[in-house]
């Protein structure tokens, strides 16, 4: 039996996080909803106070966060999560209704596998999922194959001292604008 393809889903607004849920649970997946970075720090067991459940026993294969929330952006819980030697191999999605080009590039340089303008689409949630699903299985392979198709994607594919060399990094495509109609 194929194991269960297990989202943390972060996001401060009902209608956003039952949106993401629900496109989540469509994509097959189980999803855990939580309605503040806070939370998320509680359930992964980062916060000050000990969590009731073992990291072990949560199998969260991704973590996909509102970037602005009360008291603790979703930058801010991506630094906390990358800075955890549990959680770090973690891909974390950052999703926003505003497209800042700092800001994107300060998420993606943190270690955000994708930065996503929302509304998010079924076509994203079953993207992510497929290939961290495919990273898992053959993590080499998809490894290099991304590193080369982000490398041919990049406009700096040849990257100097002076340019950012994101793309070499094994990941997602970095950031697809989506266009809304």
């Amino acid at each position: 039996m194929a194991q269960e393809f297990h989202v943390l889903a972060v996001d401060d607004s009902f209608v956003d996080r039952k949106v993401i849920e629900r496109l989540l649970k469509v994509s097959s997946c189980k999803v855990t909803a939580v309605e503040s970075a806070g939370r998320a720090l509680q359930y992964l067991g980062l916060d000050e106070e000990r969590s009731p459940v073992e990291f072990d026993e949560l199998k969260v294969n991704m973590i996909i966060t509102d970037y602005s929330m009360p008291e603790m952006t979703g930058y801010d819980l991506l630094k906390r999560i990358k800075g955890s030697k549990k959680l770090r191999e973690i891909p974390v999605v950052i999703m926003s209704s505003e497209d800042i080009q700092p800001r994107v590039n300060r998420c993606l340089e943190e270690g955000a596998e994708e930065y996503l303008v929302k509304p998010v689409k079924l076509s994203d949630v079953v993207r992510l999922r497929d290939f961290i699903l495919r990273q898992k299985a053959h993590p080499q392979t998809e490894h290099n194959s991304m590193k080369r198709k982000s490398r041919d994607e990049s406009p700096n594919a040849g990257c100097s001292a002076s340019t950012s060399c994101d793309h070499l990094r094994p990941s997602i495509p970095k950031r697809r604008k989506i266009v809304q109609l």
